[in-house]
């Protein structure tokens, strides 16, 4: 199954009383993989910004720009038409054997137990039985991420961006970043590599062609398995064609849509929308 999909990512501040200038990081750039591809993309800034791009350490495509008139308002519009396919199931390849010292060094990064990840201590004595009963690590990732899923409730709205892995344990509630970042930390904690995949998801598991809806910022993850295995925790499935890989990272600090700095007397407030439409 294969699907094209057109994704419109809109975002940006209005600033409360006007910004002087700003600084500014955008991740909105989906990425050329073998499961996807990428037709056409394109950022357009207001007010015009100066403004250059780059890969990042992650391989992550960033918009770097700036603005150094006043302005009320920031706008940052992404749109990209994207191949999407089904992604074939990959076999449970490795042993906890393989998990060599030269495979750590190698995702050593991936391997972090930053604040954004760590298990609460409660969660981590349930993710030790399963770890002593997990004859692969293969096995022992499904176990936690099923573990993860039946245990905490997907609540639009409470966390925030700033939520970490333990406090979401404690509230028994989370959004798609806290799933990924409570995954992560599970994997991490028996040793397997486990990176943060940032994207977009049409909403509808059976897209209409011609049919612009309203789509969602969605986060998932991938763990080694001998090569890269993909998993959307928060829905309790592989990733397919309606899934649309943007960035990838440590957590979701690597990986944010926009971030930057501003000069401002007053607040802002962010402002966020997406819409797929399916092509073909």
């Amino acid at each position: 199954m294969t699907y094209q999909l057109r994704i419109k990512h809109t975002t940006g501040y209005h600033y409360e009383k006007g910004a002087m200038a700003s600084f500014n990081e955008a991740r909105m750039t989906p990425m050329t993989t073998p499961e996807q591809y990428v037709l056409r993309s394109r950022i357009e800034i207001t007010p015009a910004p100066w403004s250059y791009e780059y890969r990042d350490y992650w391989g992550t495509t960033v918009t770097s720009f700036e603005v150094h008139d006043p302005h009320s308002d920031l706008t940052v519009v992404a749109t990209s038409i994207v191949d999407t396919q089904e992604v074939p199931a990959k076999p449970q390849a490795v042993g906890w054997d393989d998990l060599t010292p030269d495979v750590q060094d190698e995702w050593c990064e991936y391997l972090v137990l930053s604040d954004w990840v760590a298990p609460a201590a409660e969660l981590q004595e349930l993710l030790d039985g399963l770890r002593a009963t997990s004859e692969r690590p293969g096995d022992y990732a499904r176990a936690a991420v099923d573990l993860l899923h039946e245990r905490l409730a997907y609540v639009p709205g409470s966390t925030e961006v700033t939520t970490t892995a333990a406090d979401a344990w404690a509230a028994q509630t989370g959004v798609c970043q806290d799933f990924a970042h409570l995954s992560l930390g599970a994997l991490r904690a028996a040793g397997i590599p486990a990176r943060y995949v940032s994207g977009y998801l049409h909403p509808s598991p059976d897209p209409v062609v011609g049919e612009t809806v309203e789509g969602e910022s969605h986060a998932w993850i991938e763990w080694w398995d001998g090569e890269w295995v993909a998993w959307d925790p928060t829905n309790a499935v592989a990733p397919g064609p309606r899934h649309v890989v943007v960035a990838k990272g440590r957590d979701y600090g690597d990986s944010p849509p926009l971030r930057g700095i501003f000069s401002t007397a007053g607040g802002s407030e962010l402002f966020v929308g997406v819409e797929i439409t399916r092509l073909r």
